[in-house]
């Protein structure tokens, strides 16, 4: 028998089917795409050959109570490959009578409600984290667009949930995989034509942003309480997320001082204080961790500082110019995309990226908003200098015999030379302070370049010069 299962119903028919015919769970093959090959097959030659019961009459309906019932309905959104087949075999049990498949001590009920558990929570976060964007009035378009990437198959769920809040008022949900559209009465199935949250246009989402500047507390802010609530993954596609960081971080940073003190002097009652309230705090001394590094400007937009991570006594250091978005999200370098670039180049390289040192010249993200994204922005000489005490304090610390410089920022920053150019040290490694220094492309670069033949060429200098730092070891 050929079948596709791409939906519960059709697993619901199909498992109904197998169960009247006695065929054991080990003996069926689920798919869910089409192309795939059957629905179910008989088992290997070795197993017997044909599934027991796979030709006989069906014997019986299978009647499943209500619980069970609402367990495998829920069960069915969550995203594995082997869903089908493992609820088949959670009705295969209670068929044959082991009525603790449903139960949490049982492992296959532990795993059942577990999945049922994540599909309930995921349906609660779209619920909170779906965001509606007005649109300019089009005719047949609806008015409101939502862009959510869910984890599980909740989207018909949360979609009759906002059918039944928004009334007659038209709107689409939009995910990786698939679109629900409200035209006011009926709900429409397709498939999705967005990418990102970032193809949705909304005049007053301005204003919005303007709102939520104006509300925000940074006296009163809990930033542990705040990501708890809000995971991170949904941040990206929250109008306030692109402003949220950077609020964030001038709150731990001086705002919140700000926001405390600036009624002190304006207190009613019969007690004055004779002083200005910015006389009343205590005195700050001098930054000694990054964290607290206050040398330029670039820590006021950034979300964190990212330190250098590696082996405290790591023979080969690569620096880079600054962290990138994910970086500075994350608080470590090198996991964006141009991390991706020098983690394969490394391993080409016969590099393990466990045994190297990875920081960057400056610490904090530099960008300029372009939209709704954070592009990077290069650091200027002077963030470069400023910055320059915490790179000293790692190449002290870790005392490398070899630094790779990616790029022209972190080239200047190690030779502690503005102008210096890559072009005069590319050919040859150079010695500074005792120890030798390898210039290459930064792996931005290699994702930048205009044509295929110019990425091709900057990433094999980028593993030539990876290469050439592991043969200097060996001089």
């Amino acid at each position: 028998m050929r079948r596709v299962v791409q939906s519960f119903d059709e697993w619901r028919d199909a498992a109904r089917e197998l169960i009247a015919r006695q065929v054991a769970p080990e003996f069926v093959e689920w798919l869910s795409q089409p192309g795939d090959g059957d629905l179910f097959s008989a088992a290997p030659a070795e197993q017997g050959g044909a599934a027991p019961g796979a030709n006989a009459a069906p014997q019986t309906n299978l009647r499943l109570p209500r619980q069970l019932m609402e367990l495998l309905v829920s069960a069915a959104c969550f995203s594995a490959a082997d869903r089908w087949s493992f609820l088949y075999k959670v009705v295969w049990r209670w068929h044959l009578g082991e009525r603790d498949v449903i139960s949490p001590a049982d492992p296959d009920g532990a795993r059942l409600n577990g999945m049922v558990k994540a599909v309930h929570r995921e349906e609660h976060d779209m619920h909170a984290y779906v965001r509606f964007r007005e649109r300019k009035e089009e005719d047949g378009a609806p008015r409101f667009v939502a862009w959510f990437e869910p984890t599980h198959e909740v989207l018909p769920q949360v979609a009759r949930h906002f059918a039944r809040r928004m009334g007659n008022v038209t709107w689409m949900i939009a995910t990786p995989a698939a679109a629900v559209l409200w035209d006011g009465e009926h709900l429409h199935e397709a498939p999705s034509l967005m990418r990102s949250a970032a193809d949705i246009e909304d005049a007053g989402e301005a204003l919005w942003l303007t709102y939520y500047r104006s509300i925000f507390n940074p006296a009163r802010l809990n930033a542990d309480l705040l990501r708890s609530h809000i995971p991170s993954r949904f941040w990206k596609n929250l109008p306030e997320g692109a402003i949220v960081p950077a609020m964030v971080s001038a709150a731990a940073n001086g705002e919140r001082r700000t926001g405390q003190t600036g009624t002190v002097g304006r207190r009613g009652g019969a007690t004055t204080i004779p002083i200005a309230p910015e006389r009343a705090q205590p005195q700050r001394g001098q930054p000694t961790t990054l964290d607290q590094c206050r040398r330029c400007d670039l820590w006021e937009n950034a979300t964190q500082a990212v330190p250098g991570v590696g082996p405290e006594r790591a023979r080969i250091m690569l620096v880079g110019e600054q962290p990138g978005d994910q970086e500075d999200l994350q608080g470590l370098p090198f996991v964006g995309p141009a991390g991706a670039v020098l983690e394969k180049a490394m391993a080409q390289a016969g590099m393990e990226r466990d045994g190297i040192y990875l920081t960057n010249a400056v610490k904090h993200f530099k960008w300029e908003l372009r939209g709704k994204r954070r592009l990077h922005k290069t650091p200027a000489q002077k963030e470069i200098s400023a910055c320059h005490l915490w790179l000293e304090e790692e190449l002290a610390r870790v005392r490398p015999d070899v630094v790779v410089a990616l790029g022209g920022t972190a080239l200047k920053s190690v030779l502690q030379d503005g102008g210096v150019t890559m072009k005069s040290v590319m050919d040859a490694p150079v010695r500074h302070d005792g120890r030798w220094v390898v210039t290459v492309y930064h792996p931005s670069y290699v994702l930048r370049a205009p044509d295929e033949a110019t990425r091709r060429e900057a990433y094999e200098v980028i593993v030539e010069g990876l290469r050439q730092a592991r043969r200097l070891l060996g001089d």
